[in-house]
């Protein structure tokens, strides 16, 4: 049987995406009202362990991964790179293969998207990205989530993006095509997202337009979204905060956006940075929605990958 690994949305069938989220809905309806530490009622991954690796620090990609899969009735081991001979000059093959024989699947929070695509290539178990320099799919995966239950249809939907055209961007590039809403991108030319992602979005049918300035990517938009101008391992975090300066999200931004129009962030926020605490602490902010749903989203991805 062909290995379900979660890298990317590329490699996924729209159709596939589409029950992920379907089922990530689901499995948060059915928990309504119940303690946290609950195991689902069918504790579909009992038996099952889920070995999580850190090489970025992590605060939401953790817990709701580690906490995902205690309520899907599976079991946890988690590592920072460094506590591993991974840090000591290991290969990320010899890794992968090793950690085949001991668990049923690894999430990979990483600094190279190469190395996650190795591991995985090497790996005899699914493997899941759980954040690299190229993309962020888990995190897309709960925001569509956010959005469409908060009555968003997708398709058709005029999503912005506003700030650095970063790993969260190019994932939500690769989204846009896979379910139908088009994506409006305003940053500056030098933090401009990844032409590749933006040129097979467009060879997929995918809408993607790119602007020079924040006021033309938010006009008429249905939803907002930022994060953070400097992000781990940037160096130039100066000359980020001055350049984006322009592309930060205000009350001023937002009201050009469509009425109803919604913020998502991916946090962790800097308020008076990339945001004003007006728009992500106000009525039109899905921020807190958004991070919870990164439990339920990556349940349903765990459960896919798993094919249970």
């Amino acid at each position: 049987m062909t290995l379900r690994h979660f890298l990317d949305f590329w490699s996924i069938e729209a159709s596939e995406l589409r029950t992920i989220l379907d089922e990530a809905k689901r499995m948060k309806a059915a928990r309504a009202g119940w303690p946290k530490g609950r195991v689902d009622e069918s504790a579909p991954l009992a038996g099952h362990a889920l070995a999580m690796i850190f090489e970025k620090s992590s605060t939401r990609t953790r817990f709701s991964f580690d906490m995902g899969m205690r309520q899907l009735g599976g079991e946890t081991i988690v590592a920072s790179s460094g506590d591993m001979q991974l840090g000591r000059g290991e290969t990320v093959e010899d890794t992968a293969r090793v950690l085949s024989r001991f668990v049923d699947i690894v999430m990979i929070r990483a600094n190279s998207h190469g190395d996650v695509e190795a591991f995985a290539e090497a790996a005899t178990i699914p493997v899941i990205n759980g954040l690299t320099d190229q993309s962020h799919p888990c995190q897309i995966m709960a925001d569509l989530q956010t959005l469409e239950e908060h009555g968003l249809d997708l398709k058709g939907a005029r999503l912005a993006w506003v700030g650095d055209g970063n790993n969260v961007c190019t994932s939500f590039i690769q989204a846009a095509p896979k379910f139908g809403f088009s994506l409006a991108i305003g940053t500056p030319g030098r933090y401009a997202p990844d032409e590749d992602a933006v040129e097979m979005a467009r060879d997929l049918q995918g809408r993607i337009d790119l602007y020079d300035s924040a006021e033309e990517a938010v006009a008429g938009a249905d939803v907002v979204i930022a994060d953070t101008f400097v992000s781990m391992g940037d160096a130039d975090a100066e000359d980020r905060l001055k350049t984006l300066d322009p592309f930060a999200v205000t009350e001023d931004l937002m009201s050009l956006a469509a009425k109803e129009a919604v913020f998502l962030h991916c946090l962790p926020a800097h308020r008076g940075e990339e945001v004003d605490a007006e728009v992500i602490d106000g009525p039109q902010s899905l921020v807190f929605d958004e991070a919870e749903n990164r439990l339920h989203a990556q349940k349903a991805i765990l459960r896919w990958c798993l094919n249970a």
